[in-house]
């Protein structure tokens, strides 16, 4: 995979320097859980390394610390979370901000009754609209209403994405196994459950488009959606449509393949619960029928011989025998099908893809003077994104590997401390987003792991 490293240990460059914390004062975090704390400071006298070490303080802590607004309503607790420097809440984005403290719930009550508000504002989204991506705190309007689309006052953004359905189920799923607790499933979570799967089916389009639409009055083709916003054409073989990406860029062939195999996971999950919670066998039923019916579309259609790579997995396809090569840094991405258990790491034809997208074959995989990952159109060529980086480690199984994305991670924060949306492939001083709160805990999330697999590759 072309790693440019000679071994684990990282730049002894500014390991003098004072590295104070980022972190906002006491009282003023949003929140702040004992649990947490302790993990911190657990892990952090594990890395040797001192500005790692600072990273991880500044990074792990960072949703709790800036992005959340909890309270109890109406008895029972309710989360808001925004990404960072974008005031609403997507659906994806705060089951990933939340997803690294979930191993702490049980420690720390009340980081336990903010997890279980994330769910209960969640299901509150989607019975609002299960078509729409991110969220308003309230009925306050968004900077595009003027979208061609069926906007509502609570939404700020209406970009289907099947993944934004997929997000709050794998949080649900990893809340219950982790703490037996089934109080936030209550009458309305099966309401908005039901309407999950409704959604996906309309969007198996079988009979038509169905009712979603979107376009935009914008420079950006990846902002909008052809063809009277209803996308390109497919085949209804069985696969879901997604109008856009895990980026919230439009996808080109309506079958985005990570988040069909996302939806897959997703299903069998909420079956499980459906079995387990409600006894609600018919609909648990449905839910397996319908991913033994996208698994086996996708295992059809989304698996190609590629010209170098052989079998790989295809990022979009149409039903109709096209297929698109490339791989975006956003989770669900096909780098990261290990990590959403979609894919066992071992995987042969996983495998095939992983090298098919680290290496240039991916036209949005890049590599420069600061490092190497995938980026996307979302911001444009040479920009990677430390996501990918985080990912790429997170999914591997290989020392030396782990060790190269630890190392650029470290040296590619522009001095501040925090994981970016992006950074140039020569110049990580030119970055975007400095307040990006999902990769910043995602990033502790992989120190926490490696400290726990491989705690040899912190102690150098």
């Amino acid at each position: 995979m072309g790693l440019a490293t000679t071994g684990f240990k990282f730049s002894a460059m500014g390991q003098s320097q004072e590295y104070t914390s980022k972190r906002p004062k006491p009282g003023n975090r949003k929140f702040v859980s004992e649990a947490v704390e302790e993990e911190i400071k657990r892990v952090k006298q594990k890395i040797q390394d001192k500005k790692l070490a600072w990273m991880f303080e500044n990074c792990y802590p960072n949703t709790l610390d800036t992005t959340v607004r909890y309270q109890m309503k109406n008895g029972k607790p309710d989360t808001f979370v925004i990404t960072g420097d974008i005031n609403a809440m997507w659906l994806r984005d705060s089951s990933a901000q939340v997803w690294p403290y979930l191993h702490l719930a049980n420690k720390d009550k009340k980081l336990k009754s903010l997890l279980a508000g994330v769910i209960n504002r969640q299901t509150k989204c989607i019975l609002i609209d299960p078509y729409a991506n991110a969220f308003n705190y309230g009925p306050t309007g968004s900077p595009f209403d003027s979208d061609h689309t069926n906007m509502k006052p609570q939404l700020h953004e209406r970009k289907w994405e099947v993944d934004s359905l997929c997000y709050p189920i794998r949080l649900a799923h990893g809340y219950w196994k982790k703490t037996g607790d089934t109080t936030p499933f209550d009458s309305r979570w099966h309401k908005a459950m039901q309407l999950v799967v409704k959604t996906f089916k309309q969007q198996q389009r079988k009979h038509g488009h169905g009712p979603y639409h979107f376009q935009r009055v914008t420079a950006n083709p990846y902002d909008t959606v052809p063809l009277g916003g209803y996308g390109n054409p497919i085949v209804p073989v069985g696969m879901i449509c997604s109008m856009f990406r895990g980026s919230d860029d439009a996808t080109i062939y309506p079958f985005l393949v990570p988040d069909n195999y996302f939806a897959i996971v997703s299903l069998r999950q909420l079956a499980d619960m459906m079995d387990n919670i409600y006894v609600d066998n018919t609909f648990a039923v449905e839910c397996r029928a319908l991913a033994d019916e996208v698994e086996g579309a996708l295992k059809k259609y989304a698996v190609i011989n590629h010209i170098d790579q052989g079998k790989i997995y295809a990022y979009e396809v149409d039903g109709f025998g096209n297929r698109l090569f490339m791989d975006d840094a956003n989770v669900p991405g096909l780098l990261s099908l290990p990590y959403l258990g979609c894919t066992k790491e071992d995987d042969p034809v996983y495998q095939n893809t992983r090298k098919f997208v680290l290496s240039q074959h991916n036209p949005y995989f890049f590599k420069g003077t600061a490092g190497e990952g995938i980026g996307g159109p979302h911001v444009g060529l040479n920009m990677i994104w430390p996501m990918s980086i985080i990912m790429r480690a997170l999914t591997s199984s290989d020392d030396k590997e782990i060790a190269y994305c630890l190392k650029t991670l470290r040296n590619t924060d522009a001095g501040t401390g925090f994981m970016h949306e992006s950074f140039n492939k020569d110049n990580p001083q030119k970055f975007t987003r400095k307040w990006f709160a999902w990769a910043n805990t995602l990033f502790g999330e992989l120190i926490i792991k490696v400290e726990k697999e491989r705690p040899n590759l912190l102690s150098v």
